[in-house]
């Protein structure tokens, strides 16, 4: 079984800013966004709707992350991995 390292506390995303080069932290995962009952859904099921069409198969996480000083918005593929 894999599991995603930053859903599960075990890394953190330490990605930098595009724009103004400031940190850039975890939001959460793109398919908690969906609607209300997204974040207890199976996790299989809401990588069918999570935007992109392969990361049942690669085993990726998408999530949302977010610049602390301009705000930008952006998504990152993470890994998944067996821990």
């Amino acid at each position: 079984m894999v599991i995603c390292p930053i859903c599960n506390g075990i890394e953190e995303i330490e990605d930098r800013c595009p724009d103004c080069s400031n940190q850039m932290v975890d939001q959460g995962k793109i398919v908690d966004y969906l609607d209300d009952y997204s974040p207890y859904l199976e996790v299989m099921m809401t990588k069918m709707v999570d935007g992109d069409p392969d990361s049942a198969t690669v085993q990726q996480c998408i999530h949302v992350i977010q610049c602390v000083e301009c705000g930008k918005i952006m998504t990152k593929e993470i890994q998944e991995a067996s821990y």
